[in-house]
């Protein structure tokens, strides 16, 4: 598959959700776009309180909010500013426990069609080489 430069800047994505999706920020902004590549994106969300579930882990939803957003900043960054392109498919495996810190999610588009995009992501606990969770997904893009 040939890789293309993205549409969208790390910036131009990030204002994107601000304005569109102002919702992820409710609470504190804790979510940031890092980095947009040629099929490829880097998230983190930073550490915080309401991301620990007890047994001192940080949960399983915030892991799945932050690979659900890398997946979807990255095909963002690809198709330009489609905000009706939606996830149709997630699988989450949870490889270990993440350290109380930001995370750091690695995603990399594997096909990006006229109608569907799949992807997989890496989440890492910010400075541990060690992966915490693997997602994997598809996105539904609208005609």
């Amino acid at each position: 598959m040939s890789e293309r430069p993205p549409m969208m800047t790390a910036a131009e994505v990030s204002a994107f959700l601000d304005r569109e999706f102002p919702q992820i920020h409710i609470g504190g902004r804790c979510f940031h776009v890092e980095d947009i590549g040629p099929m490829s994106a880097r998230m983190r969300m930073d550490y915080h309180e309401r991301h620990v579930r007890p047994g001192g882990t940080l949960s399983g939803p915030s892991m799945m909010t932050l690979a659900d957003l890398a997946l979807y900043v990255a095909i963002l960054g690809q198709i330009g500013p489609v905000g009706l392109a939606v996830t149709t498919n997630l699988a989450f495996n949870f490889l270990r426990k993440p350290a109380q810190r930001a995370l750091v999610a690695e995603c990399r588009i594997l096909k990006l069609g006229k109608r569907l995009a799949v992807g997989d992501v890496e989440i890492r606990s910010q400075g541990d080489e060690a992966i915490v969770c693997h997602a994997t997904g598809t996105y539904s893009i609208p005609g």
